[in-house]
Parts: C-alpha cells; sequence; structure tokens
C-alpha cells in the first residue's frame, strides 16, 4: 500500500495562471527526496499532498497520519512558549516539582506515571542537542538553528506514518545536520524530504524532480539523479546538434534545387529562342517544371517546419536540464596579509581568543557549531563589533554578503540597484553585465523585490565582483535559500574568482565545489 498517491492533480492560482498541471505520482519508497528550482511550486505540491490545499483538479489519498516541518519563520519567535511546553513535558515536570515540595495528592502522581526520571532525561537531551539546559528557558530567545532543532526533534518523536520536512538543514551547523541525517535513519515512518542539500538527499531511496516539463521520477539517491539528469542533458544536446545538422542540409538542398531550377529555366529559354522544339511541347515542359517545383517546395516548407518546432521543443527542454553558470570578474591575484588578529576575543559567541590571518587570495571555509560566533566574527571584520580582547588589523576593502542578498534593494530596478552599487557605470556597460547572467531587454526594469533567490544572488555577486576597490567577499551562509541549480552555479562562480573570500555555510559540498583551499575552525 503507498504511503500516498495523487492522480492528474493541478493547482491555478486566482488569477488563473497555473503553477503545474495533470500531475500523477505514487509514494512507495520510505525515503522520497523532492527537488526542483525555487519557485516551481514543491511546497504547494506538498500541502496538496497532505490534504492541506485542495488541488484544481485530480484526486489525491493523503497518508492516515502525517506531521510537517514547514521552513517558514517559526510562530515560537512571537510566543510565550517554554521549551517543556512546546515538548508538552511542563505538567509532568510541575507535578514532580509538587512531589518533591512534599504535596502528596494523587493528581500529581498520576500525572508523572511512570516518567520519574523526566528531568535528568531531558536534561541530558537538550545537551546533546545542544540546547539550553533548562527546560523553561523561552523559546523566542533560541537561535534560528536552536529553533530548528527543536521542532525536528519533537518531530520525530511522534509515531506517524508520513513526516514532510520541508528545507530542515536551513541554520543548521554539521553537527546538528549529523543529528538529522541519523534521525531520519533511525525514523520508523516515511520520510518526503523538499530539500537542496545534497548530503541529506543521497540519503534518499528516490527522487522526484519538479519543473514545467511535470513530475520526473528518479529510482535511486541524489548522486544517481545527478548522474541521469548529466545523461539526459548530454541526450538532448546531441538531439538539439542533429537537428541543426537537419535543417542545414534542407537549406543545403533547397540551394542546389533553386540552382537546377534556374539552369532548366535558362536552358528552356534557350530552346525557345533557337526555335528547335515546338511551342507546344516547351510549354508542357515548363508546366511540368513549376509544378515539381511547386511540390518540392511545398514538401521543403512542411520539413522545415517540422524541424523548426523539434528544434523550439528540445530548445525548450534544454533550457530546463542545463546547469546555468555565473562568471564574476576575477580580481589580480595577491598574496599579501590583509586581515590579522591575535589573541581576540569576540563579543559573542564562544570565549577562546581566536588567532588568524587571511591573504587577499585565500578562500576560507569557516565552520563551527551554530553559536560559536561565526556570523559575528564577519561582523567584527566589518567594524560592526569590537573585540573583547585581543587585537585585528584590516588592511583592505571588504563586502558582506548574507544569505537573503540584503544588498540588493526591493524598490529599485535590476539596472539601477547595479548602478547605485557600481558607482560611476554607464547604462550600456550595465545592460551588457545583465545580459550576461540572463537579464535582457525589458527584464533590466524588473524590481528588485520581485527577483527570487537564484535571480538576486546572481545581481548580487556581480555587484560585489564590480567594485572599484577589488574588495575581500564576506559571504553568510549564502547558498541556505538557493535551489540545487543556483547552488551550482554560485558554487562555480566562486571557485573561477580569482580574490579572496571568507565563507560560511554548512554544505561541505557547496564549500568544497566554491574552491575553499583553507578551513577554520571556531569550534
Amino acid at each position: 500500500m503507498p504511503v500516498l498517491k495523487a492522480c492528474n492533480i493541478s493547482h491555478q492560482f486566482d488569477n488563473g495562471e497555473r503553477l503545474f498541471e495533470h500531475l500523477s505520482l505514487t509514494m512507495n519508497k520510505r525515503r522520497v527526496g523532492l527537488v526542483g528550482k525555487n519557485g516551481v511550486g514543491k511546497t504547494i505540491l506538498s500541502s496538496i499532498l497532505l490534504g492541506e490545499i485542495t488541488p484544481s483538479s485530480g484526486v489525491v489519498t493523503p497518508p492516515t497520519s502525517f506531521a510537517a516541518y514547514q521552513q517558514q519563520p517559526s510562530n515560537l519567535l512571537s510566543s510565550a512558549y517554554s521549551i517543556a511546553q512546546f515538548l508538552r513535558k511542563e505538567q509532568t515536570l510541575e507535578a514532580l516539582n509538587h512531589i518533591a515540595a512534599g504535596d502528596c495528592a494523587s493528581k500529581w502522581f498520576d500525572i508523572v506515571g511512570d516518567d520519574w526520571h523526566i528531568a535528568s532525561q531531558l536534561n541530558h537531551q537538550l545537551e546533546m542537542m545542544g540546547l539550553p539546559q533548562d527546560p523553561y528557558f523561552p523559546c523566542a530567545q533560541l537561535s534560528g538553528g536552536q529553533l530548528a532543532r527543536l521542532q525536528l526533534w519533537q518531530l520525530f518523536e511522534q509515531n506517524v506514518e508520513l513526516l514532510v520536512l520541508d528545507e530542515p538543514s536551513n541554520h543548521l551547523d554539521a553537527h546538528a545536520k549529523q543529528w538529522l541525517i541519523e534521525s531520519i535513519k533511525a525514523f520508523e515512518g516515511s520520510i518526503l524530504l523538499i530539500s537542496h542539500d545534497r548530503e541529506l538527499l543521497r540519503e534518499m531511496e528516490e527522487i522526484w524532480e519538479l519543473s514545467s516539463l511535470g513530475l520526473q521520477v528518479y529510482g535511486g539517491n541524489y548522486d544517481f539523479y545527478a548522474e541521469q539528469k548529466s545523461t539526459e542533458i548530454q541526450s538532448v544536446e546531441r538531439q538539439l546538434t542533429q537537428v541543426t545538422k537537419q535543417k542545414k542540409r534542407l537549406k543545403e538542398q533547397a540551394q542546389r534545387n533553386k540552382e537546377k531550377a534556374e539552369q532548366r529555366a535558362s536552358q528552356g529559354n534557350k530552346l525557345r529562342k533557337d526555335n528547335s522544339q515546338p511551342k507546344m511541347l516547351l510549354d508542357g515542359k515548363k508546366e511540368s517544371a513549376e509544378d515539381r517545383i511547386s511540390n518540392r517546395n511545398k514538401n521543403a516548407l512542411l520539413r522545415q517546419s517540422h524541424l523548426d518546432k523539434k528544434e523550439q521543443s528540445v530548445k525548450s527542454k534544454h533550457e530546463q536540464l542545463k546547469q546555468q553558470k555565473l562568471y564574476i570578474t576575477d580580481n589580480q591575484t595577491r598574496s599579501r596579509k590583509v586581515i590579522s588578529i591575535l589573541e581576540g576575543v569576540l563579543l559573542y559567541g564562544n570565549a577562546r581568543p581566536i588567532s588568524l590571518q587571511i591573504n587577499a587570495n585565500d578562500k576560507l571555509h569557516l565552520t563551527g557549531q551554530n553559536g560559536c560566533g561565526k556570523s559575528t566574527l564577519l561582523k567584527t571584520l566589518l567594524g560592526n563589533h569590537l573585540l573583547n580582547k585581543g587585537e585585528i588589523q584590516v588592511s583592505t576593502p571588504l563586502y558582506y554578503l548574507d544569505q537573503h542578498f540584503g544588498i540588493v534593494r526591493d524598490a529599485l530596478s535590476i539596472l539601477n540597484n547595479l548602478m547605485l552599487h557600481c558607482k560611476g557605470m554607464k547604462e550600456k556597460d550595465a545592460r551588457t553585465l545583465l545580459a550576461g547572467i540572463g537579464f535582457r531587454r525589458e527584464d533590466v526594469f524588473r524590481m528588485g523585490g520581485m527577483l527570487s533567490g537564484g535571480e538576486k544572488m546572481k545581481l548580487a555577486m556581480v555587484i560585489a565582483s564590480h567594485q572599484l576597490n577589488q574588495p575581500l567577499l564576506l559571504l553568510d551562509e549564502p547558498d541556505n535559500h538557493l535551489d540545487l541549480d543556483s547552488k551550482i552555479m554560485l558554487a562555480h562562480a566562486l571557485s573561477h574568482y580569482q580574490g579572496g573570500f571568507v565563507l560560511i555555510t554548512h554544505d561541505q559540498d557547496f564549500a568544497i565545489e566554491s574552491g575553499c583551499n583553507r578551513q577554520f575552525n571556531m569550534g
């Protein structure tokens, strides 16, 4: 029996725009990863499968029981819940406190039941999860990573048939991500994972890819999916090459036919002038030749039309499958030391002193658990924070990019964003740069607030790499909200960047593909 099933489902917005249509799927595997570009409809599809949204058409057979983790900001941030209240253990802890204070009312013993060691067990679990060892700690004061761990912990303890996890590794450090992987392996029910994290996707048994072409099923984990995608792209590129060759041959044949027809017409005119053959015979030959030419031209036009349609179809499929590339201006390679920290103690995070030197062309991967001070270090380099102790010297311009690419202003167009941040750039040069990353003609007037995460990333990276002062880039989890294609594109750009950067990311694949040549662990 499949965990869930959908037949011919579609989703249409109120304005009539269709997000996807005629999708059918059956979840037979216990671990399924759902991938696709941002905005293609993965979250809406999962909501339809769980019965939270009614499809515009089609039928869904949902699981008998389920729980879901959403990537949207948690409502715990604005609640007054403590950790114990969220985990629904506050009544048991309260009953134990009453009993410890000498209150022997039977109701307290009924509430405790067999959970006499819940306090010590809970403290141990909180320690293992990297959460405050105070069950009454307010959830609203937890960091993003801590909130994610708390919510995921609570979900994995539920006895449901299906868990739907929407980007569960966002904000998780390496330790927490490993815990998540082990929890996924140990969970006895089924899991539908919506993610761009390749480490998690490697734990799946099947990959579903949602795109404008529909829902494609790949019977294996992420590595199998990537291999099959590469094979698909190569096949489509071969088809595209074949269609191009056929169109070229058709054009050459049409030219040869035209030249032959002109030669025959010239010979016919010569015979007419010589009066060597009867006019009636020549007229018949001429009419017959014109009919043949007309039929040949019609057939050629039909073949041309067929090839044009086939080329358009193959090009459209190739556009959906191919990986985009982003190139950013290469700074001149330099090896001089530009940042030096000696026995520095950060304002927030770990209290242990840091000693670190960074050269101008270093590609440094900054690692460490959530809360150790990685983002604080970047802000200290920028001058937004001071050190509690120690010395710091920065002798290079810096450019900071966060995971939301906040330098892109929502109220400005793409063109105006680029020209605002790149002083002295002419509109002609700006348009040329934007065309190179896919923003052509009227696209340059789209507002920053309308851009997807991947589009903002491309614009932000072009802005950062075209600063006159050639800064060292400070990248604070720039891959956090990107889809797989955008992650790979950004990593490719960074790996070919000749300047230096300091990168915070919990995605080891992304760090390696970005060309990081150094790693500094902050604990």
